[in-house]
């Protein structure tokens, strides 16, 4: 019985991407409202009729033609078809008339691809991007979007709705970028995976099962990227790296009450040797043509970071990766992250200078970085910065970790 609770939400998590995907295209991105309403009637259904007649034989297959059937009926009756199929169509034979949705899993996997570019057009702002990626490429719902932003469902709905219109009238379509567009295009949907991963593996939410299911929906979807000709590209490659590397740490990252275990204190045993083995693959896929992109830096240090021993030049490698990292694509946290290898090859006092040039006194992860190189050379300074950094400290997460490292006066 509690399979069975579970099928539905499975299916909706694995299946409703697919079918918006292929509806919208249908439809036009104009109407993509419409293709989400027809698949979550479809699911609503679904959730009514299994209760009381038993589960179908093929679940997904019922969906589909359900989902499908409903997109025919939508087509015929509403203004979409009156004024825009059957103008079109006019003087066509009765056969060519005749409505399709083709649901062949071709049409299904490029009909993804097509929308993860439509998504991540650069009309559409960043953080309305990755709503929408949570949304209809990762099949959440409201709440779980509102929840993983740490916001409420009427922002969430209002910045949902700003970005479809944005969708409509701009005139984006569903459509793969041509030969001359795709690098461009590709820039802005591998930032929105690398946000949308992210999202997942440094969120303060408590629910630890969506954090994986935003990482697992990144990672599928790197993969859609890569199983095209036009983007199987070495920073796809990279990209995907990354992520097998930093999802190999996961189960360590949080302990049985669900607080953050820094990387010094994992335990190394719960790491995944099998998804390190992936992102190793990946990144060796990676090591081709001439372009070093930021997913090659950060892959690459993100590797020395899984390696169980202490190479004696490890730290060495990782301060020149991010030096290098700074160089191609400047970014605070890589600054911050850059000074900390800093300390570990050329000790504390020389990182301490470095930091202090960085600027960065509202952030609480420089003071915990403070806090911690201080913790080598001056106690009473060491304690100041951690007291500073929980003061800025905006999540519950956060706040446990660096209370830990606070010592009662």
């Amino acid at each position: 019985m509690a399979q069975d609770q579970e099928l539905i939400p499975h299916l909706f998590r694995t299946e409703f991407r697919k079918m918006v995907s292929v509806l919208t295209k249908r439809f036009g991105l104009a109407h993509i409202e419409v293709a989400e309403d027809i698949v979550s009637d479809t699911f609503l259904l679904a959730a009514e009729t299994w209760g009381k007649m038993g589960i179908p034989e093929s679940p997904t297959a019922w969906l589909y033609t359900v989902a499908k059937n409903k997109a025919k009926d939508t087509l015929k009756r509403n203004k979409l078809f009156t004024e825009k199929i059957v103008v079109a169509l006019q003087g066509a034979t009765p056969s060519a008339m005749e409505i399709d949705i083709d649901l062949s899993d071709q049409n299904i996997t490029d009909s993804q691809l097509q929308m993860v570019f439509a998504i991540c057009h650069p009309a559409i702002p960043v953080e309305a991007q990755i709503g929408l990626a949570l949304r209809i490429l990762c099949g959440l719902g409201i709440e779980e979007i509102a929840d993983a932003f740490l916001s409420n469902k009427e922002t969430i709905n209002k910045r949902l709705l700003r970005a479809k219109d944005k969708l409509r009238t701009a005139g984006i379509k569903m459509e793969m970028p041509d030969h001359q567009e795709i690098d461009g295009r590709l820039a802005a949907v591998l930032r929105t995976l690398y946000l949308l991963f992210n999202e997942g593996y440094y969120s303060a939410t408590q629910n630890v099962v969506l954090r994986k299911d935003l990482c697992l929906e990144a990672m599928r979807l790197t993969l859609l990227l890569l199983a095209n000709a036009a983007t199987h590209q070495p920073m796809v490659n990279a990209l995907l790296a990354l992520m097998c590397f930093h999802a190999s740490r996961f189960e360590a990252r949080l302990d049985a009450i669900g607080e953050v275990v820094l990387y010094a204190d994992q335990d190394r045993n719960l790491w995944d040797e099998e998804l390190i083995m992936r992102g190793e693959y990946f990144l060796n896929l990676a090591a081709t043509g001439d372009r070093l992109s930021k997913y090659h830096l950060e892959a690459a240090i993100a590797y020395w970071h899984t390696r169980k021993t202490e190479p004696a030049d490890r730290w060495q490698r990782v301060l020149q990766l991010y030096n290098q990292l700074l160089q191609v694509e400047y970014s605070p946290a890589a600054a911050l992250n850059r000074t900390y290898a800093l300390a570990q090859v050329h000790g504390a006092a020389v990182a301490i200078v470095e930091a202090e040039k960085l600027d960065l006194g509202d952030s609480h992860l420089y003071y915990c970085l403070m806090g911690e190189l201080y913790g080598e050379i001056d106690a009473a300074q060491s304690q100041r910065h951690w007291r500073r950094a929980l003061q800025l400290a905006k999540t519950a997460q956060d706040r446990a970790v660096i209370l830990a490292k606070c010592v009662e006066e």
